[in-house]
């Protein structure tokens, strides 16, 4: 875990710190979704990016068959996570215990449900911004009704074509992501579902930007 790479945009100074896991399609977009954030909210951040090295077992909450491909959900985001907790989260807060930075976790696609799925583990984060996140993910939803997230703002996005899909697994994400908004509401999690236009592969840094946008102003 420790050769994940840790990409910094914004001030290291900053008191509100964006966590988020990427692969090397998200680098190429992450300065302009620092800037579209910076416009919209008017404050000082960190965007961190911790870059995974493999995106279908790094970021999955249990072993799951392949849906689109071959790869296999390996179930390693325990080890993820707690490899946040003990270096990554540690080091952004800085050494000194003044220093008590506001931490937002937020992510796009499996990375949001890892995001989601992380602040059902720890109270460690203010918020989590899930844009377009892999909630069709085998399970998923009952995980979360029995393990509601453990932060005090939720911000779930989807594209308005994302369930018109052939995959009759990822076909459930429109009526995974009402029932989990649903289990937000009834667990008393200010929370919101914002519709996109298009399918899940448009606008990726202005659906995570906005999904940021709105934790870091509850």
């Amino acid at each position: 875990m420790s050769d994940f790479e840790i990409y910094r945009y914004g001030d290291p100074k900053a008191g509100t710190v964006l966590l988020q896991m990427v692969d090397d399609h998200d680098m190429g977009f992450l300065e302009q979704e620092a800037e579209l954030i910076r416009e919209a909210t008017g404050k000082d951040f960190l965007l961190a990016a911790v870059k995974v090295n493999n995106w279908n077992n790094d970021l999955s909450p249990w072993p799951a068959p392949a849906v689109f491909g071959e790869e296999d959900f390996g179930g390693a985001a325990q080890d993820t996570l707690a490899f946040l907790l003990s270096e990554v989260i540690p080091d952004l807060r800085g050494p000194a215990p003044e220093e008590n930075k506001e931490i937002y976790i937020g992510g796009y696609s499996l990375s949001a449900l890892f995001a989601l799925w992380a602040g059902c583990q720890t109270d460690a984060f203010a918020g989590v911004a899930a844009a377009s996140p892999s909630i069709w993910f085998p399970g998923f939803t009952d995980y979360l009704r029995a393990n509601p997230p453990r932060t005090k703002a939720v911000y779930l996005s989807l594209g308005d074509k994302e369930e018109k899909t052939r995959n009759p697994v990822m076909a459930r994400v429109g009526t995974a992501i009402r029932e989990a908004e649903n289990i937000l509401k009834e667990a008393g999690i200010d929370s919101v579902l914002e519709w996109n236009p298009g399918n899940h592969f448009k606008d990726a840094e202005k659906r995570t930007a906005k999904g940021f946008e709105w934790v870091m102003g509850r």
